[in-house]
């Protein structure tokens, strides 16, 4: 399985990142004009997705609103059903 001469444990390991060495970064340096429009871009979907959320919260609140009348509701309807 292994070899006991070999000292390095990590031997193993290090084979996978050979290859690697010679890769170009993710990603290339960019120029100030193309940092500054890839930030406000980055900007717009923040608030488009913080939007998102707010509109996802105030539908999660709207449901467990009608589900709290339901619920409320459940006991009365039970018992005018009771009295006919």
């Amino acid at each position: 399985m292994s070899d006991p001469n070999n000292s390095n444990p990590f031997a193993f390991f290090q084979q996978f990142f050979k290859p690697m060495e010679n890769m170009q970064p993710f990603m290339p340096p960019l120029t100030e004009e193309e940092c500054a429009r890839k930030i406000a871009e980055l900007r717009t979907v923040e608030h488009w997705l913080s939007m998102q959320v707010g509109m996802l919260q105030m539908s999660i609140r709207a449901l467990e609103l009608q589900q709290a009348s339901l619920a409320a509701l459940k006991p009365r309807d039970k018992a005018a059903g009771d009295n006919h």
